[in-house]
């Protein structure tokens, strides 16, 4: 998988920081102004084409995050404005597995949509100051939350 992105051609980013501000405009990542930040693993951009990779180092694929690679996605959109099209991935380093996903630019306004909601949720639970439980795949063997009636040592 490693020599498939080493032949990409294009510019490559490693670990960049990505910046926004409230109206989603590109800042720098220690911006006082910065509402949302993220880091690239590797951002490789050729015209209207990006690459994106975050690089993991769990031994399972089974529980990967895709939202993830929207965020990363959406950014990059943002810092790269002719970019049309982003072939985003997970790379499981130890198991050797790729999460792939693509995202185009007609897709924006769709899933910007989806995170404002998240946000307007998350926004409310922290100004209540009440945070339900919610299980996952992580509760049993890797959650630190050992006060939640969903973690695996309960």
């Amino acid at each position: 998988m490693l020599d498939s992105l080493k032949k990409k051609k294009g510019k490559r980013h490693c670990e960049m920081k990505l910046g926004l501000d409230r109206r989603l405009e590109p800042c720098s990542f220690t911006s006082e102004h910065v509402w949302w930040r993220g880091i690239v693993d590797l951002v490789i951009v050729d015209g209207e084409k990006a690459w994106i990779v975050d690089y993991k180092t769990s031994k399972s694929a089974l529980y990967a995050d895709k939202g993830q690679l929207e965020l990363m996605a959406l950014a990059t959109f943002r810092y790269f404005p002719n970019v049309k099209k982003i072939n985003a991935g997970l790379l499981f380093v130890v198991s050797n597995n790729f999460i792939a996903e693509t995202y185009t630019s007609d897709m924006i306004v769709k899933l910007w949509k989806k995170w404002f909601s998240n946000f307007k949720r998350m926004k409310t639970a922290y100004e209540q100051d009440i945070w339900n439980a919610h299980p996952s795949g992580l509760c049993k063997r890797h959650c630190v939350v050992v006060e939640c009636i969903h973690n695996g040592s309960n």
